[in-house]
């Protein structure tokens, strides 16, 4: 079956010059459409979870989108967030976003180089007693962190922030696809929800890491293609191996 239109389930990435290459060598066409969106809980949902902010000391950001709903929902609760608390930061990019809400100057921030390991070692032993606070998604569960976190006996809680949020996705027609890319298990479950009893067919599907294989497979999807690989670091190179290989 020839490959003419591909899904991709996220928005326009900044650079698309690897997909327009795509396009060129290989005549396809290539639709960029976001199946969910990220959006910061509600005050009356975060309060259900019963957190004080005010009782942690030091908390722990992994993406922008947590940052700008933990200081959206200070606000929204009326907390004034202490000059003595602290931060960590999965990476730089995401504390340097911190000076969006505070003087990131006048802060206790660090940050590691993106791996949970690094978050570790800049807790340390200096900042161990801190009471940590750690921001998650309605998605994120059990994970690499807090496995670390409970391993050296750090006292902390988590606190859901954001949520994942199903785009209305009914104007598509699946079956106008060949090839359809999936990044997130949310991505499925928009799909199941806008596509209720959906059928794979002859659809070729492409994983992009490892969090999304296991929705797939529980969800009776078929992955024809699996990328990150050292062969296809990217989407674009796997879709390119596969076509390569379908001439």
């Amino acid at each position: 079956m020839a490959i003419k239109k591909i899904l991709i389930s996220q928005r326009p990435p900044l650079n698309e010059a690897p997909y327009n290459a795509l396009k060129e060598k290989y005549g396809v066409d290539i639709t960029f459409r976001q199946f969910f969106l990220i959006e910061p809980l509600s005050s009356r949902e975060f309060r259900a979870q019963r957190i004080n902010i005010l009782d942690y000391t030091a908390v722990i950001f992994s993406s922008r989108h947590a940052i700008d709903a933990f200081y959206g929902l200070c606000e929204d609760l009326r907390v004034k967030v202490p000059e003595t608390m602290k931060y960590f930061c999965t990476t730089e990019a995401v504390a340097m976003y911190l000076q969006k809400h505070i003087v990131y100057r006048k802060r206790k921030i660090f940050f590691g180089n993106g791996t949970p390991e690094s978050v570790l070692a800049q807790i340390g032993t200096k900042h161990k007693g801190e009471h940590f606070l750690v921001t998650q998604s309605d998605s994120s569960g059990s994970n690499a962190l807090t496995n670390l976190l409970d391993a050296q006996g750090i006292d902390y809680k988590t606190a859901v922030f954001i949520k994942s949020v199903p785009q209305d996705l009914k104007d598509i027609s699946m079956s106008d696809y060949d090839m359809v890319v999936f990044y997130n298990p949310y991505d499925v479950k928009s799909l199941l929800e806008n596509f209720p009893g959906f059928e794979q067919g002859d659809i070729k599907f492409v994983s992009y890491g490892k969090s999304i294989v296991k929705a797939m497979e529980e969800a009776g999807l078929r992955i024809d293609v699996k990328a990150p690989t050292p062969e296809a670091p990217s989407v674009a190179r796997a879709i390119e191996i596969y076509l390569q290989n379908q001439q």
